[in-house]
């Protein structure tokens, strides 16, 4: 199973990282780094259903999705057509990500940053601290609940927000029970990577309202963000629609209209 693979790689470069900076420095560097705490949560919670724009090369499942590819250049474009918060994708292998993308676009705009990655041990969270994130990603997938909660209670710490993300309704569950704050729910499944844009709908009901809910995966057209809207989705995170558009602008304009009806 792919995501098996993922979580294989990640932890092997988790290993060659820590050789290169040991987990007490990288804990020292990011307490010691000066953050707006939870910008990325308040960003999101607006009346609206705000967007979270990926800034994605290739996914296990298409490929390559772009050839032109310049993540500072992306993340203005973002910014410009009224983005709530850009996420990034950093994991090398499988996603042709880095960890310079994520820099390349924190120092390009002034937007929130959600550093989208596979997170498995407490490690990241400092590194991602580090890298000026200002969120980063928890799979329920990967994590149990006593482990999401421990996770959640370190990037409060370092005043990072925690996307939990969940795909069944045994996994909202799990995020909920560990504390979370903002929950997403994966359109896709990471197993057979097929996407069903009702699953964010059909588990709405199971989150409450003073719990962030945030719909990921699937969503391609205005009359996505319609629905959404209608479901009381709080934000939708939206990536390969974009990198393949050929006008981000444009494209986020009429998500934006959608989105505020």
């Amino acid at each position: 199973m792919i995501l098996d693979q993922l979580a294989a790689s990640t932890l092997c470069r988790i290993e060659a990282a820590k050789q290169q900076i040991p987990l007490s420095e990288m804990k020292k560097r990011a307490l010691t780094s000066v953050n707006e705490p939870h910008r990325f949560e308040r960003s999101i919670k607006q009346s609206s259903v705000s967007l979270i724009c990926e800034v994605k090369k290739a996914s296990p499942s298409k490929g390559l999705i772009t050839s032109t590819f310049e993540p500072a250049d992306i993340a203005r474009a973002y910014e410009a057509g009224g983005a709530a918060a850009i996420s990034v994708l950093t994991e090398p292998e499988y996603f042709m990500g880095s960890d310079a993308h994520l820099t390349d676009v924190k120092q390009a705009v002034s937007l929130p940053v959600l550093r989208k990655d596979f997170t498995l041990d407490v490690y990241q969270i400092y590194q991602a601290r580090c890298l000026g994130a200002d969120a980063v990603l928890l799979i329920c997938a990967l994590l149990n609940s006593d482990t999401l909660r421990r996770f959640i209670g370190v990037c409060d710490t370092l005043g990072l927000s925690a996307l939990v993300e969940a795909h069944t309704a045994a996994e909202v569950e799990s995020a909920l029970t560990a504390g979370a704050r903002i929950v997403g729910v994966n359109n896709r499944d990471l197993a057979t990577f097929e996407v069903k844009l009702d699953n964010c709908l059909k588990l709405r009901p199971m989150v409450p309202s003073d719990v962030l809910y945030v719909a990921e995966s699937g969503i391609r057209t205005p009359c996505d963000i319609a629905a959404l809207r209608e479901a009381g989705v709080d934000a939708a995170l939206i990536g390969e629609t974009l990198m393949r558009s050929d006008d981000i602008g444009a494209t986020l304009a009429r998500f934006r209209k959608e989105a505020a009806l």
